[in-house]
């Protein structure tokens, strides 16, 4: 797998200021690592959770770490219409937004 992005610099301060959320943080997303998924599509699932819990910065982050991995921005595209008709469509045009957010270089430091 390709080196992940460096996380945005609010992660880092909040990470640093509360270490023992942090350690939780990190054993809790090692939880889903084990198991017949691919890294990939263990990635487009994370993505798919993001929209429809409507999460911005989770977003951001996944569609980040989506393509540190190669995975192609059609892809992305693609789990926004399949999700499309289940958060709505003006859900679903908000959550292409983000996504382009990040593909445009304009997700900003404070997301994540």
């Amino acid at each position: 797998m390709t080196d992940l992005p460096s996380p945005p610099a609010a992660y880092l301060r909040f990470t640093e200021r509360n270490p023992e959320i942090a350690k939780a943080w990190e054993q809790l997303g090692l939880a889903g690592k084990d198991g017949p998924l691919d890294p990939a599509t263990v990635r487009m699932v994370k993505l798919g959770v993001a929209i429809g819990a409507m999460r911005e910065g989770s977003v951001h982050a996944s569609v980040r770490k989506a393509l540190a991995q190669g995975i192609e921005p059609e892809a992305l595209d693609q789990v926004v219409a399949i999700a499309a008709g289940t958060i709505g469509f003006p859900a679903a045009v908000a959550v292409f937004t983000w996504i382009q957010d990040v593909l445009d270089g304009d997700a900003g430091d404070a997301t994540g």
